[in-house]
């Protein structure tokens, strides 16, 4: 199995394109600091008014939150989370973050995972399918392995390239980010809001958490394209359909779950375990554990499949 890894491995690097969406990755990270250094200072100002300022924000949040109707349950539940972030930095005397640290700058750059997601997602549908379209899958089958093992060192290998892709993310925004803007206090802490209360965590267990609950869905989608690509041996349709529901299939999800409770049965629904350290269920009585056990059905759908169809195909039809 590790012979075949190594092997899949030097495959994906030997192609040109792997490095390109590497370096876009990097670019993009740089073009985030950049980008936040330039306009942080040209809008730098000290605000020594900052509790008059949320002591108006809450008061304006409150009255909408009264007027707003019952189907806008999805931005109640964001009106709620700010409203009690607003009052215990007040209750506490915490400042908002007036300026950007290397802690800010991992946490906003975060964004990128789904950036970062598009590539891997692309490795995971072409990586059975190109075999196919190249011929080069009877050279595979010849060999005396099993189709599993040489299915599964492709999947393993999607998974460390996924892996590799975060993890450039985190460590050039940490690099960059903490070289811009430096450190900032000694020990920041990040106010999360959850179970309808606001807890203080610490920043560097918050990012990492962050980073690694936020990348679950790109797993998700990531392991549906691997699948895809398995089945139907077309790269196309795998990333055409994966890159689809990246973007979209958590918004539809959230417009579904506004009025039908059973969308907490999609997997878009679950994909954010974050929701649960940060924010509010997408419905209301969704748990951590349901949403780990509704992952690892669609997962358990998603390997069936691929390992189903590529074990028992007739390779030369």
């Amino acid at each position: 199995m590790h012979n075949l890894i190594v092997n899949e491995w030097i495959k994906i690097f030997k192609r040109p394109g792997t490095y390109v969406m590497m370096g876009l990755l990097v670019l993009s990270i740089i073009a985030s600091g950049i980008l936040t250094k330039y306009f942080e200072d040209k809008g730098k100002t000290q605000n020594p008014q900052w509790e008059q300022q949320l002591n108006q924000q809450i008061a304006k949040d409150q009255k909408e939150l009264s007027e707003l109707p019952p189907t806008a349950g999805a931005y109640k539940k964001s009106l709620k989370r700010q409203i009690a972030i607003n009052q215990y930095r007040l209750d506490h005397k915490l400042p908002p973050d007036q300026e950007s640290t290397g802690w800010t700058f991992i946490n906003d750059n975060k964004s990128l995972i789904t950036f970062a997601g598009l590539f891997t997602i692309i490795v995971a549908a072409g990586i059975v399918s190109s075999e196919f379209g190249w011929g080069t899958i009877k050279l595979l089958m010849i060999r005396p392995i099993k189709r599993y093992k040489i299915l599964l060192s492709k999947y393993f290998t999607v998974i460390l390239f996924g892996v590799l892709m975060m993890t450039i993310l985190f460590g050039s925004s940490a690099i960059l980010g903490f070289a811009l803007f430096g450190a900032g206090e000694s020990n920041p802490v990040h106010l999360a809001y959850a179970n309808g209360s606001v807890v203080e965590q610490n920043m560097l267990v918050y990012l990492i958490k962050t980073y690694f609950l936020s990348s679950v869905g790109v797993l998700m989608i990531t392991t549906m394209a691997f699948m895809i690509s398995a089945v139907f041996r077309n790269s196309s349709l795998a990333v055409g359909i994966s890159i689809f529901l990246l973007l979209m299939g958590g918004q539809v999800t959230s417009l579904i779950a506004m009025r039908y409770d059973w969308a907490k049965y999609s997997l878009f629904a679950n994909t954010d375990l974050t929701q649960y350290i940060d924010g509010t269920p997408m419905v209301e009585g969704m748990t951590v554990g349901f949403s780990i056990i509704m992952l690892f059905i669609y997962f358990l759908i998603f390997q069936l499949l691929a390992f189903g169809v590529f074990t028992k195909r007739d390779i030369a039809a």
